[in-house]
């Protein structure tokens, strides 16, 4: 059994920018497609974007380019980042390997000034 856990959340600021990244209990990120989800106060989660094992990336269409997917083999972790917060970015994200019905536990991020 493979176990995510991601890493990065906490307080920014509008305007800012933050990296979050997902770790696995064993190197499984050049074998399977990695997803980003979030889940804002009140709504459903949502799938922001994925990137395969070759490394090729896709968004939701919402994601208008302030989300970037990436892959650091040295860290054998995959990352999101975030740019240009907004406060409507405040949510717990998630990574998953659909694969794997596998799902990291979250980690919040807050927007405030």
């Amino acid at each position: 059994q493979v176990h995510l856990v991601e890493s990065g959340g906490g307080l920014v600021q509008p305007g800012g920018s933050l990296k979050l990244s997902c770790a696995a209990s064993r190197s499984i990120f050049r074998v399977y497609s990695t997803n980003w989800y979030r889940e804002r106060p009140g709504a459903q989660r949502e799938l922001l974007g994925y990137i395969t094992p070759t490394g090729a990336t896709d968004y939701g269409k919402f994601i208008q380019g302030r989300f970037t997917i990436s892959r650091d083999d040295a860290k054998d972790t995959v990352d999101l980042q975030i740019s240009s917060v907004r406060p409507e970015d405040a949510a717990v994200y998630y990574c998953a390997v659909p694969t794997l019905n596998t799902w990291g536990q979250g980690t919040q991020v807050t927007v405030s000034s």
